[in-house]
């Protein structure tokens, strides 16, 4: 079985992609699939998993944590937040969670202070209808001089690749459900420079690997910052692949296996509601779908500028 097939024949959370980034299919064939997600698998875990209360918990953990990150792979997913089951979740997390009562004891969709949290908080809420204008207008207005972000602000005026790829990703989900404003898509633009003018893991001052770790492909990423991550929201903001990215594409392709699958480096699942069941140091369906999409873009894009 090849890689494709491979990807295919899985979870309708990571098939459905699979068909939609990687073949020709058509959309009415990735929908059927897609619309397996609540029921099936992964989607289904996470929306069983939900609490009475709206939040998702873990033993030891604040509510606020299994809460975001699971929703973090709820979003992964890709399922139809229109969904019932998927609106009855969000409607319940909208009305049952509040943040801790020192944070104002807000809506969870309303965020709370640290920037890497709030990207994360506003990624979910615009990818399940419920985008905060708020939120978006407080993280574009918080990045550092550098252009990124980072949660040790103001005690550290160094933007964080960590905290800067959390507000891109919530940045981005939030223009696609609200549209464009020119103060967040100017935000968003000098956090993405701040990311290309370091090759997306570089120090700019020496060309040295900023952290060893920015080269392993972890799944759930949670918080942290890879290479492969930074090249997914790229490609999903349709940005135009230059010079910069080459660097950080040869890191993912020098990763395949002779097999066309990819490993799964690092796993940050300790603060889901439940864990995941791909291995560390195994072949990765998650990462091999990102991989494989990432490549089909950047090659897709040399081919284009190539021909003109």
């Amino acid at each position: 079985m090849n890689a494709l097939e491979w990807l295919v024949d899985s979870d309708p959370a990571i098939a459905w992609q699979a068909l939609r980034d990687l073949t020709d299919a058509s959309p009415a064939e990735c929908e059927t699939l897609r619309a397996r997600i609540p029921s099936e698998g992964l989607g289904a875990g996470i929306l069983a998993a939900q609490g009475p209360d709206g939040a998702w918990h873990r033993a030891g953990a604040p509510d606020w944590l299994p809460t975001l990150f699971t929703l973090q792979l709820l979003r992964a997913t890709g399922v139809d937040r229109r969904e019932p089951a998927v609106e009855s979740a969000m409607e319940r997390l909208e009305a049952g969670f509040r943040w801790h009562e020192s944070l104002g004891a807000k809506p969870f969709f309303d965020g709370e202070v640290e920037p890497c949290i709030n990207g994360g908080a506003l990624a979910a809420g615009a990818y399940f209808g419920r985008p905060s204008e708020r939120l978006a207008i407080r993280l574009a207005r918080e990045p550092l001089a550098e252009g990124g972000w980072n949660c040790e602000a103001p005690k550290s005026s160094r933007a964080s690749f960590h905290t800067t790829i959390c507000v891109l990703e919530g940045l981005l989900e939030y223009e696609r459900a609200a549209g464009v404003t020119p103060e967040i898509a100017a935000a968003r633009e000098r956090g993405e420079h701040y990311l290309l003018e370091r090759a997306l893991f570089k120090r700019r001052s020496t060309g040295e690997v900023v952290d060893a770790r920015f080269l392993e492909f972890a799944f759930p990423p949670r918080y942290r910052y890879d290479v492969l991550r930074a090249l997914d929201y790229f490609r999903a903001a349709g940005a135009v692949p230059d010079a910069r990215f080459a660097a950080a594409v040869h890191v993912v392709e020098s990763a395949k296996r002779a097999d066309g699958r990819w490993l799964l480096d690092d796993c940050h699942d300790d603060v889901l509601a439940f864990p995941l069941t791909e291995t560390v140091g195994a072949p990765s369906r998650w990462n091999t779908l990102r991989a494989l999409r990432v490549l089909r873009w950047y090659r897709r894009a040399n081919a284009r500028h190539q021909k003109r």
